[in-house]
């Protein structure tokens, strides 16, 4: 095998990736490509980690050059890899969604404080606001639930697992953004709390498949709206 991935995530830490290579050059589209179990434990595997905005390394740009993946090492048929990488990502970004739900209450708590000490709880534009995400997060955790049922019935999760994923960035970018707008000049004091937690959340609309596409997927797959392309 020989190519380059960008933003893996933990592939420093990795003893092995999920692979997809086109095996068929004249197969259609998503057609061809074949589903590989790659060993990172290899020469032939350049792994180099992407320095965040918060200081840290958790995703990585792969070089492979001619790595050795052997026969064993395909998970389905040759050629059907597609099928098994969306059902791969659906798990995924329904498992993302529906673990954040909690996270994010703990985060809106801890915001809520801040708003106390700050003594802009009675604001009318930030009560505002703290409703709406108070809404839109029971709404998500309701969702998460519906989903989780539909995936006990059929034993996979259906395309509506990325509205959990996107909410989940929207909502916890929403949240460190207002305490950035509470805490004035110091948001953004180097090496706090709420700098790194607003940093940090601007990965959450590329990680586990960037807002755009999972818009296009809800809009194709849950609402069945005609493809732009």
């Amino acid at each position: 095998m020989t190519g380059q991935k960008v933003w893996t995530t933990y592939a420093h830490e990795a003893k092995w990736c999920m692979l997809l290579a086109r095996t068929d050059q004249d197969a259609p589209k998503h057609k061809g490509i074949t589903y590989f179990l790659l060993d990172m434990d290899q020469p032939s595997v350049d792994v180099r980690p992407l320095r965040q905005l918060t200081g840290e390394a958790e995703f990585n740009e792969i070089f492979m050059e001619e790595a050795e993946v052997p026969e064993e090492n395909i998970v389905g048929e040759v050629g059907g890899g597609w099928q098994i990488a969306i059902t791969t990502l659906m798990f995924e970004r329904a498992g993302l969604g529906a673990a954040a739900v909690m996270g994010l209450k703990r985060t809106l708590t801890d915001l809520i404080g801040l708003i106390r000490e700050r003594g802009l709880a009675e604001d009318p534009m930030i009560r505002q606001r703290i409703a709406e995400l108070q809404t839109g997060i029971e709404a998500m955790r309701l969702g998460a639930l519906r989903a989780l049922t539909a995936t006990m019935k059929t034993g996979i999760p259906g395309p509506e697992g990325s509205l959990g994923k996107w909410q989940w960035a929207k909502y916890n970018q929403a949240m460190t953004e207002l305490a950035n707008e509470v805490l004035g000049p110091d948001g953004m004091r180097r090496d706090t709390d709420w700098s790194y937690r607003f940093l940090r959340s601007r990965a959450n609309s590329i990680e586990g498949g960037t807002t755009e596409v999972l818009q296009n997927i809800i809009a194709e797959r849950v609402l069945g709206l005609p493809r732009l392309r």
